[in-house]
């Protein structure tokens, strides 16, 4: 065993950060027996060097998170502090300065994943991020190395836990979406403000790290459909279970029948409780990939958190360090098919809608026109009406997202529909 040891920088000392830091310390020896060499945190930056951080050595602590990474004799920068900026500047200075990369940073590489795998391999370095997507759960390394050789055709995953359990809450207790998200608040599962994953801003940059490393295709948060969850309703719940489905939030990644394009979407959707994924509670995540030789495969864990999230962390330092010691690089980005990223409109699925309409002879009649006349094929339709109001439930059979689009439209403009109560895509089956 090499007994110089490996130098490691620490961007960030909050709830990954600070675990990071302690597994380092307490399992430094079996570290060291699994990399070949001692690692040794050369260096902690935080915006508040006030705070007391159990385990950190007070001289470690720095506010001058540049100077850290430009000392020059750092091999691995661990970058958990997230956004794009200051983690874009740091990273790159890193990589120019000698230092290979571990981030877990979702946000900067949905975004610039790109231009940081250049800086990368310009300067020979490593840019690994295991923890930028699903917590504990391996999963880009496996679709990255042990998929090498296979084609994957689809990535169909649960990879944010506050909207699970929200969901999963709403779906076993029949609780309002309001209710469901103050006890997930109140359980420390959800922000004070839980924007970026209500709404699905967190799902769709990790939608694009997916579906990026599995169509070896560059995928932007911009080319992601994304759709939040806070109008899921009990009433949705209640046509799904009547459906033998549940509601979770989804994040698809899919390759074109004719393997000509990829899509890229996060919405709210109804899977059949037969699907792996409905079976998946509370906060936890889980990611179903679809590939020609290997078949279904299902990763599952928990996503988030401090010590699931530096467990993946720590994955990646191992084999940066191990890297660094042997001379060599591990993958980089593989984007050499360069497949076009298709708009929403072409998606291809069935669809769950429900309408308010008038309770008299003929409404039925005019809906079902309007789908036909939009090349929407209509599976079930449920009608329930009472005291001149009625409700109208439609399953479709597969059509385009287009297609449903002018559909609803027109309906909209029927008097006697009162109005569009939901919409849901009806996926998994």
């Amino acid at each position: 065993m090499r007994t110089r040891p490996l130098k490691v920088a620490l961007l960030g000392c909050g709830v990954v950060g600070s675990e990071v830091a302690r597994i380092m310390t307490t399992h430094a020896d079996d570290l060291a027996a699994r990399i070949g060499a001692p690692v040794e945190l050369a260096g902690v930056a935080v915006r508040r060097p006030s705070k007391v951080r159990e385990g950190v050595p007070a001289d470690l602590v720095t506010t001058d998170a540049t100077a850290l990474v430009k000392r020059g004799d750092i091999d691995v920068v661990v970058e958990v502090i997230g956004g794009i900026e200051p983690a874009r500047t740091l990273i790159t200075t890193a990589f120019e300065h000698g230092a290979s990369v571990v981030s877990a940073n979702k946000a900067l590489l949905a975004q610039d994943g790109a231009a940081l795998h250049a800086a990368a391999e310009e300067h020979d370095k490593d840019l690994y991020y295991e923890a930028a997507v699903a917590g504990a759960i391996p999963l880009i390394r496996p679709l990255r190395e042990s998929l090498a050789g296979d084609k994957v055709n689809r990535v169909l995953g649960i990879v944010n836990g506050t909207t699970n359990f929200i969901l999963d809450k709403m779906d076993s207790t029949g609780a309002g979406y309001q209710e469901a998200l103050d006890e997930a608040t109140a359980l420390g599962y959800a922000e004070a403000d839980p924007t970026a994953d209500v709404e699905g801003f967190d799902a769709a940059a990790k939608a694009a790290i997916l579906a990026g490393i599995a169509f070896h295709t560059r995928v932007r948060l911009d080319d992601v459909y994304r759709e939040g969850m806070t109008e899921v309703t009990a009433a949705d719940f209640a046509s799904a279970k009547q459906m033998g489905c549940t509601i979770k939030l989804l994040a698809i990644c899919e390759r074109a029948a004719d393997g000509g394009s990829v899509t890229a979407r996060v919405h709210p959707a109804m899977i059949p409780l037969t699907h792996p994924l409905a079976s998946v509670r509370g906060a936890y995540n889980a990611v179903f990939v679809e590939s020609d030789a290997a078949g279904q495969l299902m990763f599952y864990g928990p996503g988030a958190g401090g010590s699931p999230t530096a467990s993946a962390v720590l994955g990646d330092l191992v084999a940066v360090c191990r890297n660094r010691l042997s001379g060599a690089t591990g993958p980089g980005e593989s984007a050499y098919a360069a497949l076009p990223v298709s708009p929403m409109g072409d998606v291809v699925t069935r669809y769950h809608i429900s309408l308010d309409v008038a309770d008299k002879p003929g409404v039925l009649a005019q809906v079902a026109t309007v789908f036909a006349e939009h090349h929407v094929s209509i599976d079930t339709v449920r009608q329930q009406g009472k005291d001149g109001e009625a409700s109208l439930v439609v399953v479709t059979h597969r059509a385009s997202d287009a297609s449903l689009a002018g559909t609803v439209e027109a309906l909209r403009s029927l008097d006697t529909v009162r109005g569009v109560a939901s919409i849901m895509r009806v996926e998994g089956e």
